[in-house]
């Protein structure tokens, strides 16, 4: 977990499928960039699409999943960007999936205020409850 302003945070990072289940989940810390855990999520994982947002904008990441074989990688660039690159935004429309299936998540009242004290045990929750709305 990290520490802010704010207390302890935590961000999870997931992937899910086409239809909304998940595949893979990691807590990272609060203060943490979202992409450093890009790399971890996408290890040894070979979807034919990738979308996200912004936060995981970056070259090592594009090349990253292009050398994977990825066949579509759908990220906005950053306004910051130098260079700025296109990308498909109807495709991107389909992002929804993400933000719904982690709307899901947080319909858990534990998951939406993080109680727990420890990265371990909200961890342990995040998967349990990911289990059970995999199984509905």
């Amino acid at each position: 977990m990290g520490r802010s302003r704010g207390g302890l945070t935590s961000k999870i990072h997931l992937t899910v499928n086409a239809v909304g289940r998940f595949c893979r989940l990691i807590v990272g810390a609060g203060n943490e960039s979202d992409y450093k855990q890009a790399s971890a999520l996408t290890k040894n994982y070979q979807p034919l699409a990738v979308l996200a947002d912004k936060g995981y904008d970056a070259d090592w990441l594009l090349k990253e999943l292009q050398q994977a074989g990825v066949s579509q990688i759908v990220i906005p660039p950053k306004k910051n960007r130098k260079q700025q690159r296109i990308h498909d935004k109807e495709l991107y429309k389909g992002r929804n999936v993400v933000e719904r299936a982690i709307n899901k998540l947080k319909h858990y009242r534990r998951i939406a205020t993080r109680y727990d004290k420890t990265a371990r045990n909200f961890y342990s929750f995040i998967c349990l409850a990911a289990a059970i709305i995999n199984l509905k």
